[in-house]
């Protein structure tokens, strides 16, 4: 067993990261495609999940997959390799099949216990067989993880910690209130009618929602899902299906919203959003509240420019001073030249006699293009008044008490749904992957180890894990001297049927009955010396480091490779023919 698996989650890349490396169902399949064509690989699938994109493949070269597969993910998703390997992880062999067990366990997960990535890792399988990407060794990993999975979840309180990312969601939404009491009476709109938009409409329906609205780009499947819904025995909900092109309409008179749809671009724009709150409330839904950064802008263009021989204290500056040539100010020309947007707002900050803070960029912040012209113009400034102009610390300023939200929104796709500029809106809350991803940091951060039986939980699942992985390597390590035993076993028979060929030639005058006697006698001759050794080399191949055992067979016996080989293609097409998810 080679196993490898090259991938990135929450845990290691920003949603920005995520957002752009995700992966649609069809560049999933071409990904599948190359990774199988290519050298090194034998096996692959894909786990790609809203918070995950994970390639999966059987290597005979542990480096060389790792170089493959990096690189045919920085092409399938159209992220540059250097900008996506600072987030990529590699697990190999047994750390790879311990990861994919957590995983299936909702341990890896945003949401601690979540059980809906087992349904993930169905059909990443189920995609793979449908490929036949997936050969022995995948089939029997995703398939024992199922298991492992829906083990966890029976044999322990898993999960009590969060059971969906929809749940959780809600919780966010309804800021810490009871979300059956937050929900009850309330009219949702749910965009998308795939496994998640449908876990999305259950959990509304039984969260007391007195109206759905489902809308999907294929109609009959929005008819499909508001059936369910409105057939449920456990919900007296109304359920309707709209075409997506209803969807503004039916926005306007939603309380709540949910998409999560596979769409590349943004199904609600902040426009469309503004104008659903604006409908609902007749007055503009502008902007929440008036940014420190605007009013800072504003009190900077009417201060002068500061006098050109003052002077500056370097403690504390975000600038690499060592890098700054002799003669020039820390806020001159030399000290902006190649400097990004985001590091010139710490300097000014820093100017202004301030703390320099790390801001990660916005999303819709302009990109290098305006980086260059902000650097352009205030190196322009610093050549004619010797340094950047300062930043006055403003005075304070009252901010407009944000209202209570009259539109509660709940983006769960990868790539978004709905325009991050909805943030701002006034009369709007917006919850997205970015925002589940930070509270569950937060969550994360505020448990402790003992955190009551909670913890208890989780430590019995990582046990389970533990031991279900050393079952799978066991298993694997016997089924790989498996081919080399059926090997051994067929040059027997073929000797007995030699000898007893023989033996004929030379008795012709014997009878059926002492032919048949003598048969039988050899085959127990041969089967009982072949059996204690057979039965013994299975149990030492099962173990760490047995893998020699099937070398030292086939060198032993003299056992011809392309035999092997054969009985171990016979295997993989049986595999093949009775392959099926858990």
């Amino acid at each position: 067993m080679s196993l490898l698996v090259v991938g990135l989650s929450h845990r290691s890349a920003p949603v920005s990261v995520l957002e752009r490396a995700s992966l649609n169902a069809d560049a999933q399949l071409k990904l599948l495609q190359d990774t199988v064509a290519a050298e090194p690989a034998a096996e692959a699938a894909v786990l790609a999940t809203c918070n995950r994109i994970e390639l999966y493949a059987d290597v005979d070269k542990f480096h060389a997959g790792v170089a493959e597969l990096s690189t045919l993910l920085a092409q399938h998703s159209g992220v540059g390799l250097e900008e996506l390997t600072p987030h990529l992880y590699v697990h190999y062999e047994d750390r790879a099949v311990h990861h994919l067990f957590s995983v299936a366990c909702g341990l890896d997960s945003m949401v601690v216990g979540e059980g809906q990535i087992l349904g993930q890792i169905k059909d990443s399988l189920a995609r793979a067989q449908d490929l036949h990407s997936a050969g022995r060794l995948l089939n029997d990993l995703f398939q024992q993880a199922l298991r492992v999975g829906k083990r966890a979840h029976h044999e322990t309180g898993i999960d009590r910690a969060g059971q969906s990312l929809v749940t959780f969601g809600l919780e966010q939404l309804s800021a810490g209130a009871d979300v059956q009491r937050w929900a009850r009476g309330k009219k949702a709109l749910v965009i998308g009618a795939g496994s998640m938009s449908s876990l999305a409409a259950a959990t509304l329906a039984r969260s007391g929602v007195a109206e759905i609205v489902v809308a999907n780009r294929t109609f009959e499947r929005a008819e499909r899902l508001a059936q369910i819904l409105s057939e449920g025995d456990d919900t007296d909900v109304l359920a309707r299906a709209v075409p997506m092109d209803a969807v503004p309409g039916a926005l306007t008179r939603a309380d709540v919203a949910v998409s999560c749809t596979g769409a590349t671009g943004l199904v609600l724009t902040a426009d469309a959003v503004a104008a659903a709150v604006e409908g609902r409330t007749g007055a503009p839904a502008g902007a929440a509240t008036v940014g420190v950064r605007e009013a800072d802008e504003r009190q900077t263009a009417e201060t002068p420019l500061p006098n050109a021989g003052a002077a500056a204290a370097d403690d504390n500056c975000p600038l690499d001073l060592s890098s700054v040539p002799s003669g020039f100010s820390v806020m001159g020309e030399a000290a902006v030249a190649g400097m990004d947007a985001a590091t010139l707002e710490q300097h000014g900050a820093w100017a202004a006699g301030g703390t320099a803070v790390d801001r990660p960029r916005e999303t819709g912040r302009p990109g290098p293009e305006a980086d260059a012209e902000l650097i352009g113009a205030l190196a322009a400034t610093a050549t004619r008044v010797g340094r950047i102009p300062e930043r006055r610390r403003p005075e304070p300023v009252a901010e407009v008490p944000r209202p209570e939200p009259v539109l509660f929104l709940l983006d769960l796709a990868m790539p978004r749904d709905v325009d991050a500029a909805v943030h701002r809106l006034a009369g709007v809350r917006l919850v997205d992957i970015e925002s589940l991803a930070d509270a569950s940091a937060t969550v994360s951060n505020q448990r402790t180890p003992s955190a009551g039986p909670m913890a208890a939980d989780v430590d019995m699942v990582r046990r389970i894990v533990a031991d279900e992985v050393a079952a799978f390597g066991a298993a694997q390590r016997a089924a790989h001297i498996t081919p080399t035993v059926v090997a051994l076993r067929s040059m027997a028979a073929d000797v007995v049927a030699g000898e007893i060929a023989r033996l004929e030639g030379r008795l012709p005058g014997l009878d059926d009955k002492h032919r048949a006697e003598i048969t039988q006698t050899v085959k127990r001759v041969v089967d009982k010396l072949l059996h204690a050794p057979t039965v013994r080399v299975k149990q030492l191949a099962a173990e760490p480091g047995g893998a020699g055992y099937a070398d030292a067979l086939r060198t032993l016996f003299d056992l011809d490779q392309e035999t092997v080989a054969s009985v171990s293609r016979a295997g993989n097409s049986t595999t093949e023919k009775n392959r099926g998810p858990a």
